[in-house]
């Protein structure tokens, strides 16, 4: 998926724990621990996310975006969320 350079610029400083709570947010449903990713479960479509937990972080730009591709949500989703404004 492609994003605009503004809005990427942006995502670039989302924390982990703001991305978790956007996913939360949006309906995904926190379904396992394993070590230090958590994994998420969206009952709607039934795709699988993992996220890897760091507090504080942010993730490098390929991460973040094969991360974000896996979650599927468009430049409209991310300003639903407030992830982008």
């Amino acid at each position: 998926m492609k994003y605009s350079k503004n809005v990427w610029e942006q995502l670039k400083s989302v924390t982990v724990e703001k991305l978790i709570k956007a996913l939360e947010k949006d309906g995904w449903v926190h379904d396992e621990n394993w070590r230090q990713a958590y994994v998420y479960y969206n009952p709607k479509n039934g795709n699988r996310v993992t996220i890897h937990f760091h507090p504080g972080k942010t993730y490098r730009p390929k991460m973040l975006k094969l991360i974000l591709e896996s979650i599927g949500w468009d430049e409209k989703d991310m300003r639903k969320l407030k992830l982008v404004k």
